[in-house]
C-alpha cells in the first residue's frame, strides 16, 4: 500500500525531530450498503475510502493527523505540524529497524464481496423480506439492510513493526414492525461475520427475516411487564450486551488509565461472582469482531479479563500501555484512518457454566426471562445502565408463561456480575457495532443463559 522506503523515511523523520514514537496507518476500503423497505430497494451505495494517518507520542502526549494524499511531501509536512503541537525542542537521533510481522490468518474467505454482483446481493434482501413479511399477518413493515466491506490496512511504527491485514465483513439486518389494535412493536435480528458471501451458506436470509418478525409478532400480542426488583434470567447470545456495555468498556485502558473506571486498581481482586469468567478474544475464526492484527499492528489474542470472579487483565492499547506499565494485548482499534486508535473490545463474552437453561428457569420461582435484549445507555465511569428488553416473558413457579413487553433492566454492571448465581452451558454470541472515541467498530457480545438474583425491572405500570 505504501513503499517501504517511504515509510522508513517518514518514521525516521519524526524520530529525528524528537518524537518518542511514530506510527503510520494506511487504509484502502470498499463498502457496499443496500437497504430494502417493504420489498423495494431504497438505497444502494458502493464507496471506496483511502487514507493515511500519522500518530506521534512525546512523553505522555499523543497527537494525530490524517490525509488522503499520501505523497512524501504531504506526510513530512504532517510530521512537522504534529511536532509543533507537541512542542518538541530537542531533536535526537534514534535507530530504526523495521521488520515485517508474520501474521496468522484467522479468517478464511471463499467468495469476496467485490466479486458478487449487486443483483445477487439484492436477491438476498428479497429473501429476507419475504421471510419476515410472510411470518404473520400482523407484520406491517419490513426494513432489510445489507452491508459488506473489504478493508486492507497497513501499519508501521518506530518500534519496528510492519503489518498488513485484510478484513472482510458481511452482515444482514432485518427490522420488522407488527401492528395490532393501533399499537406497534418491532423486532430486530442482524447476524454478521468476518466472511465473504459464503456467509449465506450458514445463515438463511429467510430465517433471519422470520426471526425479526417472530419477535415483533410475539411482543405486539403481549401484556406489559411487571415492575420492581426480581430475579432476572437473561438469555444467551445478545444478552451479553449488558456485560459488554456496563463492564467491558470499564475494562478498557481508555477508562482505566484515567481512573475513570470501577475496575481501576483492582487487578487480582474479586469483582464478580465465582461462576463468572469473562474473555475478549479477537482470534476466533470468522467472528464478527475478529482480525489478525489490531489497528496498531499488535497481533490479536485471547485475553481473560475476569477468571472465577477475579480481575485478571485489562484491554490495553500501545499509548495507555506506557502509562499503565502493561503490555499491549491486541485491542487497539479504530473505525478508519480518520480516527486515533484506543483500547476496544473485539469478541467479548462470559464463558459457559454448568447448568442447562431449563434448569435455570425451573430453579426460578418468579421473575423475568429476557430472551432478547435491545438498546440502552451506560455511564462508563460508574457502570450504571438502562437496557430495554426487546423480547420478554414472565417466569412463574419455574416455568416460562406469558409474553411481556416494555421491560427495562436497570442496575450497575459490577453489581450485576456479583449477583449472578447460575450460568448456563449454552454460550452463543450476537453482533453489533460498538461506538467509542475511536469510532464504530464491529464487535461480538455473548454469554450463556445467566440468572441475576435480583435486578430492577422498570417499565409501564398497569
Amino acid at each position: 500500500m505504501l513503499e517501504a522506503s517511504l515509510v522508513e523515511r517518514v518514521i525516521g523523520y519524526g524520530l529525528r525531530l524528537g518524537a518518542d514514537f511514530v506510527e503510520i496507518f494506511a487504509e484502502d476500503r470498499f463498502d457496499t450498503k443496500i437497504t430494502m423497505v417493504d420489498g423495494k430497494i431504497d438505497v444502494a451505495t458502493s464507496e471506496r475510502n483511502f487514507g493515511v494517518g500519522i500518530r506521534l507520542f512525546k512523553d505522555d502526549q499523543q497527537v494525530y493527523a490524517y490525509t488522503n494524499d499520501p505523497n512524501e511531501k504531504q506526510l513530512l509536512n504532517m510530521i512537522d505540524r504534529l511536532i509543533e503541537v507537541l512542542e518538541v525542542r530537542q531533536p535526537v537521533e534514534k535507530p530504526l529497524n523495521m521488520k515485517n510481522l508474520d501474521v496468522k490468518n484467522f479468517n478464511r474467505v471463499i467468495f469476496y464481496p467485490l466479486d458478487i454482483s449487486k443483483t445477487e446481493k439484492a436477491r438476498i434482501l428479497k429473501l429476507a423480506h419475504e421471510g419476515a413479511k410472510n411470518y404473520s399477518s400482523l407484520i406491517t413493515q419490513v426494513v432489510v439492510r445489507y452491508w459488506d466491506y473489504d478493508q486492507k490496512v497497513f501499519i508501521a511504527n518506530s518500534e519496528g513493526i510492519v503489518g498488513n491485514d485484510r478484513r472482510i465483513k458481511t452482515r444482514l439486518m432485518v427490522t420488522a414492525v407488527a401492528t395490532k389494535d393501533g399499537e406497534q412493536e418491532s423486532g430486530f435480528y442482524g447476524p454478521g461475520a468476518s466472511m465473504g458471501f459464503e456467509f449465506f451458506n450458514f445463515h438463511n436470509p429467510e430465517d433471519i427475516g422470520a426471526e425479526a418478525a417472530r419477535i415483533a409478532d410475539r411482543m405486539v400480542r403481549a401484556e406489559y411487564a411487571p415492575v420492581g426488583k426480581m430475579p432476572v434470567v437473561i438469555a444467551n447470545e445478545f444478552g451479553g450486551v449488558i456485560f459488554h456495555e456496563a463492564c467491558g468498556h470499564a475494562l478498557e485502558a481508555t477508562s482505566v488509565a484515567k481512573g475513570a473506571s470501577v475496575f481501576a486498581n483492582k487487578l487480582g481482586q474479586k469483582v464478580a461472582a465465582e461462576c463468572i469468567t469473562a474473555v475478549d478474544d479477537g482470534t476466533i475464526p470468522n467472528a464478527w469482531g475478529s482480525s489478525n492484527i489490531d489497528d496498531e499492528g499488535t497481533p490479536t489474542q485471547r485475553n481473560v479479563l475476569i477468571e472465577n470472579g477475579v480481575l485478571k487483565n485489562y484491554l490495553v492499547d500501545i499509548f495507555h500501555s506506557k502509562k499503565m506499565g502493561l503490555k499491549p494485548n491486541g485491542c487497539g482499534r479504530r473505525e478508519s484512518y480518520k480516527y486515533i486508535p484506543t483500547s476496544r473490545m473485539s469478541n467479548t463474552f462470559i464463558m459457559a457454566g454448568r447448568y442447562l437453561p431449563e434448569e435455570i428457569i425451573s430453579a426460578t420461582d418468579y421473575g423475568l426471562y429476557a430472551k432478547r435484549m435491545g438498546g440502552g445507555s451506560v455511564h462508563p465511569a460508574t457502570g450504571e445502565f438502562n437496557f430495554a428488553v426487546m423480547e420478554g416473558y414472565l417466569i412463574e413457579k419455574g416455568r416460562i408463561t406469558k409474553a411481556v413487553r416494555g421491560a427495562t433492566l436497570i442496575g450497575k454492571g459490577i453489581e450485576v456480575i456479583s449477583n449472578i448465581d447460575m450460568v448456563g452451558n449454552d454460550l452463543a454470541r450476537g453482533q453489533g457495532i460498538c461506538g467509542s472515541i475511536s469510532g464504530g467498530v464491529p464487535a461480538d457480545v455473548g454469554q450463556p443463559t445467566i440468572r441475576v438474583r435480583e435486578l430492577i425491572v422498570g417499565g409501564r405500570r398497569k
